[in-house]
């Protein structure tokens, strides 16, 4: 989901990831037999507990969202990992913004 942000330090989607999403929703409802995990992932910046929290909060801002948009509720899930699966270096802007993310998974 790349292009899908917050508010700094929160679990508020901004307007373009609205856009983003939209989009996302429409795929998913066209596919009723594809189920998803919503997984959140923060930097390392905060306690590890706060980062989980944080990343749970804006998984399930995306779910909620994608729900409003018609997803059936039944097809996500919505799982925070925290800090735990970083996807480039968090001692650099650059990759401590790549590590804020959301990522759709397909699950069975």
């Amino acid at each position: 989901l790349h292009g899908v942000h917050f508010e700094f330090n929160k679990s508020i989607l901004t307007a373009d990831s609205k856009t983003i999403l939209n989009a996302v929703a429409t795929s998913l409802i066209a596919r009723p037999d594809v189920k998803v995990e919503i997984a959140g992932h923060t930097d390392w910046i905060g306690s590890d507990e706060y980062n989980l929290k944080l990343s749970n909060a804006r998984a399930d801002a995306v779910m909620q969202y994608l729900i409003s948009k018609g997803v059936k509720a039944d097809n996500l899930t919505a799982m925070g990992y925290g800090e735990t699966q970083p996807i480039a270096d968090n001692n650099t802007d650059e990759g401590r913004t790549k590590n804020r993310r959301v990522e759709l998974r397909r699950i069975e």
